[in-house]
């Protein structure tokens, strides 16, 4: 029998609801080393996802902290002498929903998916995380590259 989203996924979500903020959501992934948060409702309901990408992305787009070059990392060569801006870039952050930034259109798996339709998926779509819901599309679990890794490294012949 061959290895499911079941099997792998990783079952303590960390999540974040729409109604929280840009710089809450970098808090939890810099204090999970995560890249990236499923979105709920208050009932636990998918509604999107957010990755870090996102919203550096969204800092660069906004000029909201100059202190990013086009690669997304800290830029050595940026001289910092508006620190006005800065501190006006990060309370943007502080201030901007997660709902406004996130995606709506979430690619999930059932907890019965194969391992191989799940690869399949994050390869077709290129994405790094795949939620793994309920039949009422609430957040069960989560399957990373991570955790792909981790189940076919496992010694078993059913993958």
């Amino acid at each position: 029998m061959s290895k499911t989203a079941r099997d792998i996924m990783t079952t303590d979500v960390i999540s974040i609801t729409g109604e929280e903020t840009l710089q809450q959501a970098l808090d939890l992934m810099n204090r999970h080393n995560i890249s990236g948060l499923p979105v709920t409702d208050a009932r636990n309901v998918l509604i999107g996802i957010i990755s870090n990408t996102d919203i550096i992305d969204y800092a660069q787009t906004e000029n909201v902290v100059p202190l990013f070059d086009l690669s997304g990392w800290i830029s050595p060569h940026t001289d910092i002498k508006d620190l006005a801006s800065v501190r006006r870039g990060i309370d943007l952050l502080a201030k901007t929903k997660v709902s406004k930034l996130m995606k709506k259109k979430v690619y999930t798996a059932g907890e019965d998916t194969s391992l191989i339709e799940i690869a399949r998926l994050m390869s077709r779509r290129q994405i790094n995380r795949v939620p793994i819901v309920d039949g009422e599309g609430r957040l069960i679990g989560i399957v990373t590259r991570a955790d792909m890794v981790r189940g076919m490294a496992e010694r078993d012949e059913s993958i």
